[in-house]
């Protein structure tokens, strides 16, 4: 982990790059936590972690599925859901600046037997299954987070015209 003042400038700086995870039982219901931090904060957002310096992808997806689901990597069924960018207006300190964060997102089908459940963490405040209809309307679900469950949604994965 870096000092705070230096993420601080990291932030302010550049891009962060995260993945996110779109837990689905087979019965429909959806994962989503509480975040405790900024950005986001108090909203529903779907489980997500950043990728860190000098991590590779794959190495930052196991370690994520272990400590953000409390999953092991070998029964986790995953499916690229896209590429996306954010543009968060906060950021986690109380200064004055965006966050861009660049975010890779899995589907992770998970049996009932096999859902999370080592959590709260320090990164949420609590976890909840949702039906997609009930998350697309609730106020408290962040509008990044709804972007998986839309109709027609559309990733960020192509180069802008």
């Amino acid at each position: 982990m870096l000092p705070p003042e230096t993420f601080n400038l990291v932030v302010q700086s550049t891009s962060l790059v995260a993945i996110d995870f779109v837990v689905r039982t087979p019965d429909g219901k959806n994962l989503l936590a509480k975040r405790n931090n900024r950005c986001a904060q108090s909203s529903w957002f779907v489980p997500k972690g950043r990728i860190l310096k000098d991590e590779s992808v794959k190495l930052t997806f196991k370690k994520l599925l272990i400590d953000e689901l409390g999953l092991r990597p070998e029964v986790a069924k995953a499916s690229s859901v896209g590429l996306y960018q954010y543009f968060y207006p906060d950021n986690f300190s109380l200064e004055s600046f965006i966050t861009h964060y660049v975010v890779t997102a899995y589907e992770i089908q998970v049996q009932v037997q096999d859902k999370p459940c080592t959590l709260p963490d320090k990164q949420h405040s609590e976890f909840q299954w949702f039906d997609q209809d009930d998350l697309l309307v609730s106020r408290e679900v962040h509008q990044c987070t709804k972007r998986y469950f839309m109709q027609n949604k559309q990733a960020d994965s192509a180069p802008p015209n």
